[in-house]
């Protein structure tokens, strides 16, 4: 049966049924950073969103739907439009789920060796398949009853062959069982030191195991992973506030603290001054 989440938050309402996740969300102001480890497809029902993987921003509206890449980064926006609030249905399809699958879908398999599809997100088009899924699935936006995870399952399958009846390379994303390559740590940080990761994150996205993650790391720094993040992030605060004239309010959370009070005791003890000190 379905977990509910959120239930302290009363902007913010999530049911999962079985990996197919049911969101209602109150507040315009609502926005979080999406890193699913798995890949995914969201269906907007009412209201509106925007995706932003910091170089392109897609909008999705009501009855649209989008395909997201699993081990992508992006900040999501859901807000109500036309006097709707933002109701969503999300598809997350497991490894588990999707080798279960390949060995079904025997006709898919020779479509896994294709020329690989860029892993980017992707707005699906309004095909039947599509439509009739998630029609199949609204009633349960208002009902109290909660679907069966049977059920559930059968509509995962439902998505998964929308998705490769819109285009057969798809199986060259979903049904890549290899393991990570390893990419390089530094780089990886660098890139994305804002976001909020534990180390077992940052070891799942640069494709190592964690103990292979800790013992790397070693090597190219002499800090933990966590205070190398912070370093980082005062580093380029401290030059936001120098060089770009930024002031505090404006820095702290875009590079990754979650409050101006964290942010300012960490920059005394990195610098020995308040970061008023720098700030315009």
């Amino acid at each position: 049966m379905g977990q509910t989440e959120g239930q302290n938050d009363p902007l913010k309402v999530i049911f999962n049924y079985n990996n197919v996740f049911f969101s209602f969300f109150y507040d315009d102001a609502s926005a979080c950073i999406h890193r699913s480890h798995e890949y995914a497809v969201n269906y907007v029902y009412s209201g509106e969103m925007f995706l932003d993987n910091g170089k392109e921003q897609i909008h999705v509206r009501k009855g649209e739907c989008v395909f997201i890449p699993r081990d992508h980064h992006i900040t999501m926006y859901k807000r109500s439009c036309d006097g709707e609030r933002y109701c969503g249905i999300f598809l997350s399809f497991t490894r588990n789920f999707l080798r279960e699958m390949f060995y079904k879908l025997d006709r898919y398999r020779e479509a896994a060796g294709m020329s690989k599809l860029e892993p980017k997100v992707v707005k699906l088009p309004d095909t039947p398949e599509i439509a009739s899924l998630f029609a199949s699935m609204t009633p349960y936006f208002n009902t109290d009853e909660k679907p069966q995870d049977d059920f559930m399952h059968l509509k995962l399958q439902e998505g998964l062959l929308a998705l490769l009846h819109i285009d057969k390379r798809f199986a060259t994303l979903l049904f890549d069982f290899n393991e990570s390559w390893k990419i390089d740590i530094l780089d990886f940080m660098n890139k994305n030191y804002m976001y909020e990761f534990t180390v077992e994150d940052l070891a799942h996205y640069t494709g190592r195991s964690l103990a292979t993650f800790k013992r790397d790391f070693k090597k190219v720094s002499d800090l933990t992973p966590e205070k190398w993040l912070i370093r980082k992030r005062l580093e380029v605060a401290y030059g936001l506030m120098k060089e770009g004239r930024k002031k505090i309010i404006d820095v702290y959370a875009e590079v990754g603290f979650k409050n101006p009070s964290h942010f300012s005791t960490a920059f005394k003890k990195q610098y020995g001054i308040p970061p008023t000190a720098v700030s315009a």
